[in-house]
């Protein structure tokens, strides 16, 4: 007997990659952070679209719960000419990631949801490969990656380094800190703190200055009254702290 049902409605909504065009010219990956409902998802779809369509790449979308290409053999035309390939169980995600990059030779392999530790370390072999990576974690805060031991190798992972005497002078710290243990997986990080409203890291250098205790430097991009992109610059990070 059916007691409750839910039903969600994927939108493919245009012009919503304007508020990161300029970061897909760089060519590296970027992993997205949000709560749900925020707008992951829909900004999946149409980067796929994007980077298949304007920038003629090569796109492999692993589509877990068949949420960017929609349900059916054919993907949604919200993809464009993005490659899709189903997961029979979402705890074969990582498997058909690797088997994305060693059977169909993709550009950019773009992936929802990462959320266990095979997952990390199947985007940690893609991204060595050469293979430009968009994903997307839970997880309203950088910090929230940092302190999680199973995706904090999305950022390079965290160790703790025992500093000598003199060291510890020259840094005025204690003994024991904690650093970036590896370059990050994802050079980009994004906060999707509104639909609308979202923070921008340069992981490595922002993860670094959270572990030292420091407030990074970030890009603030927002749309204004008119729906116009606009990029600030802060140095104040609002994020939550270590």
């Amino acid at each position: 007997m059916v007691v409750g049902l839910t039903c969600r409605v994927g939108r493919a909504v245009t012009g919503h990659v304007d508020m990161v065009r300029d970061l897909l010219n760089y060519k590296e990956s970027i992993l997205f952070l949000g709560r749900p409902g925020v707008g992951k998802t829909t900004v999946m779809r149409e980067i796929a679209r994007v980077l298949a369509d304007e920038f003629q790449k090569r796109v492999v979308v692993v589509d877990t719960s068949n949420e960017i290409g929609g349900d059916g053999d054919i993907p949604h035309a919200a993809i464009g000419g993005a490659r899709r390939m189903q997961v029979a169980e979402p705890s074969m995600q990582h498997r058909v990631m690797i088997e994305a990059v060693e059977n169909h030779m993709p550009e950019v392999v773009i992936v929802d949801e990462i959320g266990t530790e095979a997952e990390a370390q199947a985007c940690r072999s893609i991204a060595e490969r050469g293979v430009m990576l968009i994903g997307t974690a839970h997880g309203e805060h950088l910090a929230n990656i940092i302190k999680n031991s199973t995706l904090s190798d999305l950022i390079g992972g965290v160790e703790t380094v025992t500093l000598g005497d003199e060291e510890a002078r020259a840094r005025r710290s204690q003994k024991s800190i904690l650093e970036r243990k590896a370059p990050p997986t994802f050079p980009f990080l994004i906060e999707m703190r509104e639909r609308h409203y979202w923070v921008t890291h340069r992981t490595e250098r922002s993860v670094d200055m959270l572990l030292h205790g420091k407030k990074p430097l970030v890009e603030v991009r927002k749309r204004d009254n008119k729906f116009q992109v606009v990029i600030e610059r802060w140095e104040t990070y609002d994020g939550d702290g270590l």
